[in-house]
C-alpha cells in the first residue's frame, strides 16, 4: 500500500497547493489530516518514503489508504485553503486552536425601532447592529453598561417582554425607564437619548456628561436630592472610563493603534503561544494557546503561522491592523499576502532598533512562563490525554473523548446526553440529545444505555475513547453493545467511591469521595486523583454529561405538564396552543389565582377561550 501511496506521490506537480491525506471506512472516506505545500510532489512523497519521520507522522501514515491534492498559484493561497478546508473536515491530525479568553462588547441592534444596550461576549455580525469593543481588562464595562442604560432611560427588558408588556414596568416608576413598551416616548426622542449613551463609545462623551449634569442640577433644583446624589455618583462613574478609554502606551506610534504581538516558546514537550492585544493604543490583555511539539510536521515558524492564521480567521475579537512577529521575512510576507483575502492585516517583525522590541520581549517570555507555571501545576491537558493513553495502551494521544448519562425519573421521559470533548476541550457543536422509550419496568438503566449506544454506532465516525458514567456494570453494556458491530474502540467508566480516612482533628474518622477510572480488565481502579490534568478532563465530561441530560429531561417533562391541561381546553386548536405555550412561564398554581380577563389579557386570547382555560383550570 504504502509502495502504490509513494508512486502516486511521485505523480504530482512541482506546484503549492494543498493535500488531503484520507482512510477508507466501508463505503465513506474519512480525511485525516490537511497540509499544505510549496511542492506537493516533494511534500506528499516525504510521507511515504523511507526518510525519518516524527511518531505521529508514523502513525498518521499507517491509517491512510489514500490522498487527494488540490492545487493553488501562490503559497498565500495554500495558507487560506488549508484553513478552510481544515474548517470544514475537522482532521483528527490537525491541530485546531481555540480562543482560551473573550472580551466583553456592547452590541446595540438597530433592527429594533427602540434598541437597548446589549453586553455580549462573542458578537456576531448582523446587517444593522453596532458593536463597540473590545474593551480592556478592569474597564468595568458591565457597571458602565448599566449606569448608562438607567441614566439614559433606556429600556432594558428583551424583545420578548417589550412585545408582551401591557403596562409600565417598576423601572418606569423608578424613573429609569422611559417605557417605549407603552409608547410613553416617541422613538426620535428615545433615539435621541440613545445617541447620547453610544457617546461614551465613539471617544466623544463630553456631550453626554453635559446632559446628565444638567439633568441632575434639575433634580437638585426640584429638591430631589436622593436622585440627584445617585446621578452624581454615575457621572463619576462615566468619567473614570472615559479617561481610562483616553489612556496609550508609550510604545504605539500614533499611526497604528490596533496591534498584536504574537510570540511562541517551544518546550520539551509542548509549544505555547502568547499574544498580546493592543487596541486604540491600550493594553487589551492576552491569550495563549499551547499544542504537543510532536504534532508538527512543518518547522515551527510555519506551523505556528498556520494557527496564527486559523485563530484570526475565526476570532470574535475585532481585528489588528498590524501584526508583529518573530517569524522569518518569508513567512510575514506570506502571511501578510493571504490575510488580504480575509482581513486587511499587515504582518511584520521587529527587526534591530525597531519599535516594539521590548512588548516583543515580554510576550515571548510570557510564553515560557506560562507554559513552566501550567506544566509545573499539571494543568495541561496533554499530560491528562497521555496518561490516559498509558493507562489504556494505546498507540497514540486520544483526541475525541465521548462521555454519555441518562436522567430519568420512576421510568418517566428517560433522556440520554452525548458530551464531546476535543483535545481535553468541551467541543459543543458535536454535543446530542437521545429521547429513549419509556419501559414497562420503568427504570432500567442498563437497557436504556444499550439503546443509546446502538443508536450511536450507527451514525459512525466513533471517537478515541467512549467515556461511561458508571462502573463496570455500565462499562460491560457499552463494550457488549461494541461487540455486537464488531467495533473496536476502549471504554472507561468513571465513578466514585467512599473511602474511610482518619483525621487530624481530634482522630475522627471522616469519609470522603474519590473518583475512580474503570479500565477493563484492570483488576483496581486508577485513583484520578493522582493525575489531576485527567482528573480534571474526564470530572468535567461526567459534570456536563449530567447537566446537559437533566436540562433535556426536565424540559421534556414539562412539556408534558404544559401539554397535559392544555389538550384539555375546549376550542384551542393548534395555532392557539402554541401562542399560550410560547406566553406561558407560570405554573398552574398562580395561573388558578387569575380571573378570566387576567387570562385574556396574560395569554392574548378571546374571552371564549380565557373562559375555557378557568374552567379546566378550576378542575386541576
Amino acid at each position: 500500500m504504502q509502495n502504490n501511496l509513494l508512486n502516486k506521490a511521485k505523480t504530482l506537480p512541482n506546484k503549492p497547493g494543498c493535500y488531503l491525506m484520507k482512510k477508507a471506512k466501508g463505503t465513506d472516506e474519512i480525511i485525516l489530516y490537511v497540509g499544505k505545500a510549496k511542492n506537493l510532489r516533494k511534500r506528499v512523497s516525504s510521507y511515504f518514503n523511507n526518510s525519518s519521520k516524527s511518531p505521529k507522522t508514523e502513525i498518521l501514515v499507517s491509517h491512510i489508504n489514500d490522498f487527494d491534492f488540490i492545487m493553488t498559484d501562490t503559497d498565500s493561497e495554500a495558507f487560506v485553503l488549508e484553513n478552510n478546508l481544515i474548517k470544514k473536515h475537522s482532521p483528527k491530525y490537525n491541530i485546531r486552536l481555540k480562543d482560551d479568553k473573550s472580551y466583553p462588547y456592547i452590541i446595540v441592534n438597530l433592527n429594533e425601532d427602540f434598541p437597548r444596550l446589549v453586553y455580549e461576549r462573542r458578537p456576531s455580525k448582523k446587517k444593522g447592529q453596532l458593536v463597540f469593543g473590545p474593551f480592556v481588562v478592569g474597564s468595568n464595562i458591565s457597571e458602565v453598561l448599566r449606569v448608562l442604560t438607567k441614566s439614559f432611560n433606556l429600556r432594558d427588558c428583551s424583545l420578548k417582554e417589550f412585545n408582551s408588556r401591557k403596562e409600565p414596568c417598576l423601572l418606569y416608576q423608578m424613573k429609569q425607564c422611559s417605557a417605549p413598551c407603552v409608547d410613553l416616548i416617541n422613538k426620535s426622542d428615545y433615539l435621541k437619548d440613545l445617541d447620547l449613551a453610544l457617546s461614551f463609545f465613539r471617544g466623544s462623551g463630553r456631550e453626554g456628561v453635559l446632559a446628565l449634569e444638567e439633568k441632575m442640577f434639575k433634580y437638585a433644583e426640584l429638591e430631589q436630592f436622593e436622585r440627584a446624589a445617585l446621578l452624581r455618583d454615575n457621572i463619576e462613574i462615566l468619567k473614570t472610563f472615559l479617561e481610562g478609554s483616553k489612556q496609550t502606551n508609550a510604545e504605539i506610534s500614533s499611526s497604528v493603534k490596533n496591534i498584536d504581538i504574537v510570540a511562541y516558546h517551544v518546550g520539551e514537550v509542548e509549544i505555547d503561544i502568547s499574544l498580546y492585544m493592543m487596541r486604540e493604543g491600550v493594553l487589551l490583555g492576552h491569550k495563549n494557546f499551547h499544542f504537543p511539539a510532536i504534532d508538527c510536521s512543518d518547522s515551527y515558524d510555519d506551523e505556528v503561522a498556520q494557527y496564527i492564521f486559523q485563530y484570526y480567521s475565526s476570532t470574535f475579537d475585532k481585528m489588528p491592523d498590524r501584526v508583529i512577529t518573530n517569524f522569518s521575512n518569508e513567512i510575514n510576507e506570506v502571511l501578510s499576502k493571504a490575510f488580504e483575502q480575509v482581513h486587511e492585516i499587515k504582518v511584520k517583525c521587529t527587526g534591530a532598533g525597531r519599535k516594539f522590541n521590548s512588548l516583543m520581549k515580554l510576550t515571548m517570555d510570557h510564553a515560557f512562563e506560562h507554559q513552566r507555571v501550567r506544566i509545573l501545576n499539571e494543568d495541561s491537558t496533554y499530560i491528562g490525554l497521555n496518561r490516559l493513553k498509558d493507562l489504556l495502551g494505546l498507540r497514540e494521544r486520544p483526541v475525541v473523548l465521548e462521555c454519555y448519562d441518562i436522567a430519568i425519573f420512576q421510568g418517566k421521559s428517560p433522556t440520554a446526553s452525548q458530551i464531546v470533548f476535543t483535545d481535553g476541550r468541551a467541543d459543543k457543536s458535536k454535543y446530542r440529545h437521545f429521547h429513549l422509550e419509556e419501559r414497562p419496568e420503568g427504570n432500567n438503566d442498563f437497557a436504556m444505555m444499550s439503546e443509546v449506544i446502538n443508536r450511536r454506532i450507527k451514525k459512525g465516525n466513533l471517537p478515541d475513547i467512549f467515556v461511561v458514567d458508571g462502573g463496570i456494570g455500565q462499562v460491560n453494556i457499552f463494550l457488549g453493545a461494541l461487540k455486537d458491530h464488531n467495533v473496536e474502540v476502549p471504554v472507561v467508566g468513571i465513578a466514585k467511591s467512599k473511602v474511610s480516612k482518619k483525621s487530624t482533628f481530634k482522630s475522627k474518622e471522616v469519609e470522603r469521595t474519590d473518583e475512580r477510572l474503570i479500565i477493563p480488565g484492570r483488576s483496581n481502579p486508577f485513583q484520578l486523583s493522582k493525575c489531576k490534568s485527567l482528573f480534571r478532563i474526564l470530572t468535567q465530561m461526567r459534570d456536563e454529561a449530567h447537566r446537559f441530560s437533566r436540562r433535556l429531561h426536565h424540559k421534556e417533562e414539562k412539556r408534558k405538564l404544559i401539554s397535559s391541561w392544555i389538550d384539555q381546553v375546549e376550542g384551542v386548536g393548534p395555532i392557539t396552543k402554541k401562542k399560550i405555550i410560547s406566553r406561558l412561564d407560570k405554573s398552574v398554581s398562580e395561573l388558578k389565582l387569575m380571573n378570566e380577563r387576567d387570562i385574556e389579557s396574560y395569554f392574548e386570547v378571546s374571552k371564549k377561550v380565557a373562559k375555557a382555560i378557568v374552567k379546566t383550570l378550576a378542575l386541576k
